[in-house]
């Protein structure tokens, strides 16, 4: 993985976290964008060029001379120009921080190219932890109750997936026929990391439904489970398209519920509905950290207003 735009110690890291650290492609991208507009800006500042040609400023020539030179007053100046001039929320400079952080690490540690590491004492933005946004459990049947047209069959196992398996985008569009036996699923998810998946009867039937109308002659990769209309492997951006349409359809917000969201709600119903233990979400969702999976144990407003009207002194 190399761009040409980037220095070549930058590639080198990025082919590391991709082949060695097994990253997935889209995260290594993102550790590559976010390393670009560090170094454009490094380079704006210790050579005084005027920010106004920023998306121009060519960082190729950055060597580990120049890397050296940059101090921690420097890292936060980073931190206050994406905050002010980029508008980045303190989840996006969280993200850089960690992206600078292991490329430090990466220099330090294993090249070993660079005696002092500046991020050993950058400080990480606080993060305030957001309750997942989700479908009820009506307005998931809504959902489902509004698909329709010539491909219902596939748009229907496509919903019926996300809804009761919690999948990610990418580990939908890249399932492959062979990767179902009898009641499991198999799927590679962030980091290339392999789960078994386990299908419940809704998501059986669907895609057995599918089966039978899916495509045969003509499909350009045979193997691929869905498929777009002009017969390949279906692309991330038409399930997006897909869930939208429906979602409008279903007179629910398109602003507010995504592919990512209908994930959201795999977990939400399987926590609340089958009383799913912490751990065994983590293992369905794919976390390889607890603490991500525990955004899902947040308590919802029913429960709370039931314990508030439990209270002995709630009668008037």
């Amino acid at each position: 993985m190399d761009n040409m735009g980037l220095p070549s110690i930058v590639n080198d890291y990025l082919n590391y976290m991709l082949t060695i650290k097994g990253k997935s492609k889209n995260t290594v991208e993102a550790y590559g964008y976010d390393l670009e507009i560090f170094f454009k800006f490094m380079k704006c500042r210790k050579n005084k060029l005027k920010q106004t040609d920023f998306d121009q400023i060519s960082i190729e020539d950055i060597d580990i001379e120049f890397i050296k030179k940059i101090n921690l007053n420097d890292l936060y100046a980073f931190l206050s120009y994406v905050s002010n001039e980029r508008n980045n929320g303190a989840r996006a400079r969280a993200r850089k921080v960690a992206c600078i952080r292991s490329f430090y690490n990466f220099l330090h540690k294993k090249l070993r190219v660079i005696e002092y590491n500046p991020t050993s004492e950058l400080e990480s933005p606080k993060i305030g932890q957001r309750n997942p946004v989700y479908l009820d459990l009506e307005e998931s049947k809504k959902l489902l109750n509004s698909i329709c047209g010539p491909f219902f069959e596939r748009d229907y196992a496509i919903i019926t997936l996300f809804l009761n398996c919690g999948l990610r985008l990418s580990e939908l569009v890249s399932i492959d026929i062979s990767s179902i036996k009898g009641d499991t699923l198999r799927v590679t998810g962030k980091g290339n990391k392999e789960r078994t998946i386990y299908l419940n009867k809704a998501c059986i039937s669907a895609i057995k439904n599918y089966l039978s109308v899916r495509p045969v002659d003509g499909v350009v990769d045979r193997d691929a489970l869905f498929l777009s209309k002009r017969k390949k492997r279906i692309s991330p951006k038409t399930v997006q398209y897909i869930v939208k349409k429906y979602i409008k359809l279903a007179n629910l917000d398109v602003n507010k519920y995504s592919t990512h969201k209908l994930r959201h709600t795999a977990a939400t119903l399987m926590y609340k509905y089958g009383k799913v233990d912490i751990r065994t979400l983590q293992n369905i969702l794919g976390h390889s950290n607890v603490s991500t999976t525990q955004i899902y144990t947040h308590i919802d407003e029913d429960i709370l207003r039931n314990a508030v009207s439990k209270n002995p002194l709630s009668e008037p």
